[in-house]
């Protein structure tokens, strides 16, 4: 039986005490103790010898003990799993001393598990000794498991314990089919860069939860180049999220110094950093209420300095400022640029007018030459929504022939569906078809599927037609020689950027409201340009995959009610004889 399978083999002791969707809690703390203390062993008698000897100088030890560890964390605890079994009536004390004795870093993952709640639990339902006893055989040695091997394994039992809770688990974890998705979409243009020798790339996550994106990223890169490096960094707000994400990078021996916690909008803690790439999931319509005045004080006070510069959605969906906080985070293009995948509902698409907040955020980003595809997933996708889902692909370097180009690409007829639904998760993308749409993202090429577009077409003017009020005999009312304007049959017509505002108005206007003419007053003007008509962009994707389906001919609807009506004639006639 394999390690991953003995561990999860731990869950038939929890039965009757735990509910299945909280065997996580239990297993995925242990199992990182037990990788901890294995990782740890070949130096615990040097660090223990090193605390004992500094311990009463009153000086910082971290450094010293860190240099004796050999590893970026270390415990000065002269207790082992093993060891706590010898004194089984006081078990919970010299565990939960155990734990206290580990750094800062790898102690405030215990911590957030709120571990010592969780041993006073296993303790009281005489469970604790069992699962010590338990982890105790599994040999989760460096020599036996590598960083790499322990980090799938970790990420396999994150994913069946996730998965477990059904409708809670879409708050912390994206699926499998859509993370590699989204991962391949980022990095596969970079493929030939990613293989040179010696490369070291960053990948952030400002909404990380367990660590699904940055550990499919470090899969991915692993796959494409053993020899590359990819430094991991994310924040997160849930703290068992942000425990388990921590405890991923910790096996897979990245820097867990990397990963944040708290609320990426209102206390970014990677306020400096640029990163090559960023991926994320950030929950679907949830309000951003509670970090308003925050994000409202820096979109006032800093402008285009800080991350909110081109406006603020509605404050029911946060979502599109997760996107401008990605889009503050990109390298400039002279340093080699970033490039961002995002999972977002559909409401970022077309959602506000000319001039709200959502449609000038997405005027930065097509004026800006930074959206470079956006993908259509089917429905019913994650464990806790069957809504539609997009993925988009940023980048601020983009090749030649993508340049002032934005690629839709229609992927919502494609998933299969799942033998047993997750939740809400009714449909997978099997690996074939995560194939097929990286092709058609890499192709760039027109078909039934995938339509491409200047940067421009998204835009258009809001024009306002005025029309002028008259009189009970139909003349108009003057008033300093100008026509008195009639406020109610004011109208608003949608010009494309690319057409003339004028030529326009004569073809689509004018033919059926002959005296209406289009306000030149500064409130109907653009702000930044000063041009009559306020520039708005949306990006209406189904109707570019719309196809039109003829109704049938009255022929075959004729036929088809003949039929009905003698059929009907029929069953009267059977019942009244």
């Amino acid at each position: 039986m394999s390690i991953s399978a003995l561990i999860w083999s731990t869950a038939d002791l929890l039965r009757g005490d735990y509910k299945q969707s909280d065997y996580g809690r239990v297993i995925l703390p242990f199992t990182l103790l037990r990788r901890l203390e294995c990782v740890l062993d070949a130096t615990r008698d040097s660090v223990i010898a090193e605390y004992e000897a500094r311990k009463n100088l009153g000086i910082p030890l971290e450094q010293f003990l860190i240099r004796k560890s050999n590893n970026s964390f270390y415990n000065t605890s002269t207790f082992t799993l093993q060891k706590l079994l010898a004194d089984p009536n006081n078990i919970a004390d010299n565990l939960e001393s155990y734990i206290n004795n580990f750094s800062a870093n790898a102690r405030e993952i215990f911590e957030k598990y709120e571990f010592i709640k969780l041993i006073e639990k296993l303790n009281e339902n005489n469970l604790l000794y069992l699962i010590v006893e338990k982890f105790c055989t599994f040999d989760l040695s460096p020599e036996s498991v590598s960083n790499h091997e322990m980090g799938l394994m970790f990420e396999e039992l994150i994913r069946k314990f996730s998965e477990a809770s059904n409708e809670t688990a879409g708050e912390h974890f994206t699926p499998r089919d859509i993370v590699r998705l989204t991962t391949s979409l980022l990095f596969t243009l970079d493929d030939a860069l990613l293989t040179k020798s010696g490369v070291v790339r960053s990948l952030y996550d400002p909404t990380a939860g367990t660590g699904g994106f940055l550990s499919s990223g470090s899969e991915y890169i692993h796959e494409l180049n053993p020899d590359a490096t990819l430094v991991t960094f994310g924040q997160e707000l849930n703290p068992e999220s942000y425990a388990i994400c921590k405890a991923d990078m910790m096996i897979k021996g990245q820097d867990v110094s990397n990963i944040k916690y708290g609320n990426t909008l209102s206390d970014d803690q990677l306020p400096h950093q640029k990163f090559d790439y960023m991926l994320s999931n950030p929950p679907f319509g949830v309000e951003w209420k509670k970090v308003q005045k925050v994000v409202t004080d820096e979109h006032i006070q800093k402008g285009y300095a800080g991350r909110f510069g081109p406006g603020l959605p509605r404050v029911s969906d946060g979502s599109l400022l997760f996107l401008l906080h990605l889009i503050s985070k990109m390298r400039p293009h002279e340093e080699g640029g970033s490039r961002i995948g995002i999972i977002l509902n559909g409401s970022p698409l077309f959602t506000g007018s000319a001039g709200s907040g959502e449609s000038e955020i997405r005027r930065y980003i097509l004026e800006n030459d930074l959206l470079e595809a956006i993908v259509a997933m089917p429905t019913d996708m994650f464990f806790n929504t069957g809504i539609s889902t997009y993925i988009w692909i940023l980048s601020n370097h983009k090749e030649g022939h993508r340049r002032n180009k934005v690629q839709l690409i229609n992927a919502s007829s494609m998933g299969e569906s799942m033998r047993k639904s997750l939740g809400s998760k009714r449909k997978q993308l099997s690996d074939e078809q995560i194939n097929e749409i990286v092709k058609i993202y890499g192709e760039f090429e027109e078909s039934k599927v995938s339509k491409i577009f200047n940067t421009t077409d998204f835009g258009y003017r809001r024009i306002t037609v005025e029309r002028p009020l008259k009189d009970e005999n139909g003349k108009v009312i003057l008033v300093k020689g100008k026509p008195k304007i009639d406020t109610n049959a004011r109208d608003n017509e949608n010009v494309p950027l690319n057409e003339d505002i004028q030529a326009y108005f004569k073809r689509e206007v004018l033919p059926h409201v002959s005296d209406a003419f289009i306000s030149e007053d500064k409130k109907h003007c653009d702000t930044k340009d000063g041009k009559i008509g306020i520039v708005g962009y949306e990006i209406p994707f189904n109707r570019h995959f719309y196809e039109y389906t003829p109704p049938r001919s009255l022929e075959e609807i004729d036929g088809e009610l003949d039929a009905l009506t003698k059929e009907i004639m029929d069953l009267l006639q059977e019942v009244h004889s």
